[in-house]
């Protein structure tokens, strides 16, 4: 009797196991289980839009069932079932429990995807209807003593539940009608009527930017829902109209509020080491397992290997494939350690989800709508707070995918950003400061616009601005984000490199901001360091000084950016260096396996070009032996290569040999480093 899994939509996601198993209890347990599940679905309360008609008829059945299971507790010794009676009771707590999830499935799921739908769900309630209507028919009336009332109400709904038909509310199928007519109009690009846009979105009770966000967040999540290609492009194509609705209808209700969610992302905390991507140091949020072995987050790992490269960025080994494996169980780790910090994993994810679909025409030419609107209110703006509720919505949406961001800086917004970054407006706006430079940040995810972005005429200079004398620590963190995006391209990292400004403003930042601000900082400071000329200008301005201030707090990204001078840098950077070794025997003893890894290799070349010196500072280290042997034992496979040299380098020393100072560089002696958007799509 259980209604078969093929009369829902195919989902990726089922509901759980108990929807389609009987409990397996026995007579009063059996009934006491009905009467509960049965108020559960009493609970709800009928939608107030879509399968209206469905809900109210499915609520009331319920309750006027959970008045027959009431009878039967209330009367115990009627609670003795043949077999066969026990089996239409476990039926019908199979057919309750899918009424339940398809009822919670309606409530909490997007609702432009359930007008879509509107047809498939009112058959789901049909087929259910038909199911309880079938196991009444069977009620066993003469071996259950019940009331004449409760015996009546029974035969009430079994005539209710016989007499069902589909049932299709003529102004759903009319909303229908609309949404489809509006989507095939903006397809041909023509802009959608906006008192029919704002009738459609108020029909289904999307009636601010607040619930025009959970729609868009509940549409995202449906797509992993999910099986064939065209209705993920279905959805794609209503998150575009909903965002364009948004915009225009209620964009500026909620624009100007300024954003306190990175108050609660990873930058904050302290991410376990194994969570932790190995190429840009950020927390992992799709980890995937490349062809030797190890782990990387798959945007790093993607632009890594397009960017050129045929090696494993940690290992150094030639890739025999590239084919990226999901690591399922480290990505649950990530998720449930997300959840208890209170963290919004799926944040990204969400867009990536969207990402991962082919786009449509019509989810293109929304996006073109919703940037024209936007970028042309802003030329417009007359005022700060309402420039400021224009440029939030752009960060918004230059947040969400590559097409947004390109339509954003192909209609021209760049120029008008700039206006929003000087120290002026930051006194006064520092919301405004904030968003305009955010928004610059997730344009430079896209390889065209990082082009844009330096040419355009003030754009670095304001950027530059920001990260010197940015009102906030968020502005100023962006901006040097900001410069660590751009710095992933050569040409550009020389030129960065060259601005004495740009040295100073990350050293900076990286000395006194905090912990979020210093990460973005030192994250584009070992950018800038993969070239040999600014490792020079980081030297003379304090590079290594800086490092043995935050080493203690960020050992991962200090020892990083310590390794890359030390290896580039020659034997200035060697001599500063210097009175760091001890802090490298620390982290060797205690850091995590990256740490370790990079310290052990920044002694390798310390001790290989200082000399003696070098050697007899690392040796005076209490235990430094036993420290590298464990190192040795463990670790990553680079690491344990490094930690071998190292102590092959102290015992030569000991025995007062030559140190092996031809400074021979295996391949796999490379810092990684990628155009790293893990940190920019955590921007809000």
């Amino acid at each position: 009797m259980a209604v078969s899994p093929h009369a829902f939509p195919p989902r990726k996601r089922r509901p759980s196991a108990g929807a389609f198993v009987s409990p397996k209890l026995a007579d009063i347990n059996l009934v006491k289980s009905l009467l509960s599940l049965s108020q559960e679905i009493s609970s709800f309360k009928p939608f107030q839009c879509l399968v209206k008609r469905n809900s109210v008829s499915s609520i009331n059945k319920s309750k006027l069932l959970s008045i027959l299971f009431d009878e039967l507790i209330k009367n115990p010794a009627s609670v003795f079932f043949s077999p066969s009676t026990l089996l239409c009771f476990e039926e019908m707590y199979i057919v309750l429990q899918r009424i339940k999830t398809l009822l919670e499935d309606c409530s909490n799921g997007s609702k432009m995807w359930m007008l879509m739908q509107i047809q498939v769900l009112s058959n789901n309630f049909h087929e259910l209807t038909l199911e309880l209507s079938t196991l009444l028919d069977i009620f066993p009336f003469k071996e259950i003593e019940l009331s004449q009332d409760v015996e009546e109400l029974v035969v009430l709904v079994r005539k209710q539940c016989g007499k069902s038909k589909p049932v299709v509310d003529p102004g759903d199928v009319f909303l229908r009608r609309e949404v489809l007519t509006m989507l095939d109009r903006i397809e041909k690009e023509i802009v959608p009527d906006q008192l029919k846009l704002k009738k459609v979105m108020e029909d289904l009770g999307l009636r601010d930017g607040s619930s025009c966000r959970e729609e868009i967040e509940s549409l995202q999540d449906e797509i992993q829902n999910q099986v064939d290609e065209k209705s993920k492009s279905d959805i794609v194509s209503l998150i575009g109209l909903v965002r364009y609705a948004n915009c225009v209808l209620f964009g500026s209700s909620t624009a100007s509020k300024p954003d306190h969610r990175r108050q609660k992302s990873t930058s904050d905390l302290t991410i376990p080491a194994d969570f932790r991507c190995p190429i840009t140091l950020e927390l992992m949020r799709d980890p995937v397992v490349v062809a030797t072995g190890q782990t990387y987050d798959r945007k790093s790992i993607n632009l890594w290997i397009e960017s050129g490269h045929s090696t494993c960025p940690k290992t150094g080994q030639t890739l025999i494939h590239t084919n990226l494996i999901p690591n399922r169980a480290l990505r649950n780790l990530i998720t449930m350690w997300c959840r208890e910090q209170g963290i919004p994993f799926e944040t990204v994810g969400n867009n990536e989800k969207v990402n991962s679909v082919k786009g449509t025409k019509a989810a293109f030419e929304a996006t073109k709508m919703t940037v024209s609107f936007l970028v042309n209110k802003l030329s417009g703006s007359q005022t700060m707070e309402a420039a400021n509720g224009v440029v939030y919505e752009l960060r918004a949406l230059s947040k969400t995918d590559s097409d947004s961001r390109a339509c954003i800086a192909e209609a021209g917004a760049i120029p008008i950003l700039v206006r929003y970054l000087g120290s002026s407006v930051g006194l006064e706006h520092p919301n405004l400061q904030v968003n305009a430079v955010t928004t610059i940040l997730n344009l430079s995810i896209l390889e065209a616009n990082k082009t844009r972005i330096v040419e355009t005429d003030g754009a670095l200079n304001g950027v530059i601005e920001v990260l010197r004398s940015g009102a906030t620590w968020e502005a100023k963190g962006n901006a040097a984000a900001t410069i660590f995006s751009l710095s992933g391209i050569h040409g550009y990292r020389k030129g960065l490199g060259r601005k004495t400004r740009v040295i100073k403003g990350l050293l900076d930042l990286a000395k006194d901001g905090p912990t979020s601000s210093q990460k973005d900082a030192l994250l584009a400071i070992l950018n800038l360091a993969g070239d040999r000329e600014t490792v020079g200008r980081l030297v003379e301005g304090g590079v290594i000084q800086m490092v043995s201030g935050v080493i203690d707090e960020l050992p991962e990204e200090a020892v990083a950016i310590l390794e890359a001078v030390t290896r580039r840098g020659g034997l200035a950077a060697i001599a500063a260096a210097f009175n760091i070794i001890k802090k490298l025997g620390v982290i060797l003893r205690e850091g995590s396996d990256n740490a370790r890894e990079s310290a052990s290799a920044t002694l390798v070349t310390m001790c290989r070009k200082g000399g003696p010196e070098m050697v007899a500072e690392l040796a005076v280290i209490p235990g430094i032996e036993r420290i590298i042997w464990e190192v040795m034992g463990g670790g990553t496979a680079r690491g344990r290569r490094k930690a071998a040299t190292l102590l092959r380098i102290l015992r030569r020393w000991a025995a007062g040999l030559d140190l092996d100072t031809n400074n021979v560089v295996d391949s796999s002696n490379m810092i990684t480093m990628t155009v790293g958007t893990s940190r920019t799509i955590l921007q809000a």
